[in-house]
């Protein structure tokens, strides 16, 4: 682990010129002592790091110390460096030793291609944190802990014993079959058998995680996005789904679209809202849905589903109706 760490410090200092400890320190996610120390390592390995005093000093490398790396043209180095911006590495706890990698990839490029790659790769967004409407769209991120005991399990092909809570269920152990890991717009999925069926877990729902030394009970050989797609399939049509039908002003139109299930009818009223006849997933899911909208959107059928609004906002009009 440490060897890592001081390959890193050295590719820091190669790229930016000069930085101080307490840089070194935040990029490296050690301590300030930490990186003095691996600075004497480095010393007295005969790597040309040295101290520059004064206000703006710091550490840095003498000119020259420099491998590189052979082969890659402009767009395949610009092609690393936007996969490394992607966030489906924070989602497998793969984080830390992603941006490792891509200092050791810019590092060992040809002059030429790490400005001009390094300059376009800034130009590039994939996946923000957050759309226009400023809401959150990446998921939460799995502590390194758990995230290594299920990346390893996963790979090493051995049976995973994890404390999951799922959604109206009380928190349990359950001993897994792991076959892969995906992630979608941030959050990560554990695909895996569970008493010879397939099962489906999210990442930020499982609370501790181990690794067990028995092997697992899973496919030599594994398509996971067929799976993923069949495991949607699934999910679009089990379940206790409601059909509802729904006036929304356009302006909230791909809100809704973005938490249903499938949308069955769209027409254009005379006010210009939409009437729209759409599925979810269950009563749960579509009140959940239809009270995000608030005054935007209005549940037309079912009966149940608009008497449940109702006694929801009277509830709030009671909680509001005199002063705290």
């Amino acid at each position: 682990m440490r060897a890592d760490r001081l390959v890193s410090l050295v590719l820091l200092l190669r790229r930016h010129g000069r930085m101080s400890a307490p840089a070194l320190a935040r990029e490296l996610e050690v301590s300030t002592r930490t990186v003095l120390r691996d600075i004497e390592a480095l010393s007295a390995a005969g790597v040309p790091v040295y101290a520059e005093r004064g206000r703006l000093g710091g550490f840095a490398l003498l000119p020259g110390f420099q491998t590189e790396l052979t082969g890659l043209n402009h767009d395949e180095a610009l092609a690393l460096l936007v996969a490394g911006s992607r966030r489906g590495a924070q989602a497998f706890g793969l984080a830390s030793p992603l941006a490792s990698a891509m200092r050791k990839v810019v590092d060992a490029l040809p002059e030429s291609y790490r400005i001009t790659a390094s300059g376009a790769a800034e130009r590039l967004l994939i996946d923000p944190e957050v759309d226009l409407f400023s809401r959150t769209t990446g998921g939460q991120e799995l502590p390194d802990p758990i995230a290594t005991a299920v990346r390893r399990a996963v790979l090493a092909g051995h049976r995973l014993r994890i404390h999951y809570t799922a959604l109206d269920r009380q928190t349990s152990w359950r001993t897994v079959d792991p076959i892969g890991l995906v992630t979608v717009r941030g959050n990560g999925y554990l695909l895996a058998m569970r008493s010879g069926a397939e099962r489906t877990y999210r990442l930020s729902r499982i609370l501790d995680a181990e690794e067990l030394d028995e092997p697992a009970q899973r496919p030599e050989q594994v398509d996971l996005d067929r799976m993923w797609r069949e495991h949607g399939v699934k999910f679009r049509t089990g379940g206790d789904q409601v059909t509802v039908e729904v006036r929304v002003d356009p302006v909230r139109r791909e809100e809704l679209v973005g938490t249903v299930l499938a949308v069955l009818a769209e027409a254009t009223e005379p006010d210009g809202r939409l009437r729209m006849t759409v599925t979810f997933q269950d009563p749960r899911h579509a009140e959940w849905a239809v009270w995000q909208l608030g005054t935007h959107g209005e549940a037309l059928t079912p009966a149940w589903l608009r008497a449940t609004l109702r006694e929801r906002a009277a509830a709030l009009t009671t909680l509001y109706a005199d002063p705290p």
